[in-house]
């Protein structure tokens, strides 16, 4: 069975929910807090703040790493 790449339009990401495929430390639902551009207002996004619902704890990485989907599944699973 071929699975189609995830397809993400970055201008929606905020507050969308992750759950992590392999979660740690009990963190496996998180929701995407803070979309973080470079200083130029023009500019596209380039990373997004994760805050996992258990911990609060954030993270921060490039929107792209969303559509990994060994790392990260869309929605709470």
């Amino acid at each position: 069975m071929l699975i189609k790449p995830l397809r993400l339009n970055p201008k929606k990401l905020l507050n969308s929910k992750w759950t992590a495929v392999t979660p740690l430390n009990k963190e496996k639902h998180f929701v995407v807090s803070k979309l973080l551009q470079t200083e130029l207002p023009q500019t596209e996004l380039e990373f997004i703040e994760l805050e996992a619902v258990y911990s609060k704890r954030k993270q921060i990485l490039p929107w792209p790493a969303l559509t990994d989907a060994s790392l990260w599944l869309q929605g709470w699973v």
